[in-house]
């Protein structure tokens, strides 16, 4: 087997790989407002925050009390 056929498999397989590490996450507030992340938000911080990024790359922090849930993207 030719070594550039060998490697498109081997990338794809990569790729698939790093899709499944990450979870798509909801984080529904008291309010209403929903925001969905790439990965699993930061658990409560000692201050009393959650922390985590949007899909749109933006630095989220709110403070615990204002989350109602969080969970796995269905």
């Amino acid at each position: 087997m030719n070594i550039k056929q060998l490697g498109v498999p081997v990338v794809l397989a990569f790729c698939a790989v790093l899709a499944g590490c990450s979870t798509a996450t909801v984080v529904t507030l008291q309010n209403g407002t929903q925001y969905v992340t790439k990965d699993v938000p930061k658990t409560k911080t000692k201050d009393g925050f959650y922390e985590f990024e949007d899909i749109s790359g933006k630095m989220v922090r709110v403070r615990a009390d204002e989350v109602a849930t969080v969970k796995k993207e269905d």
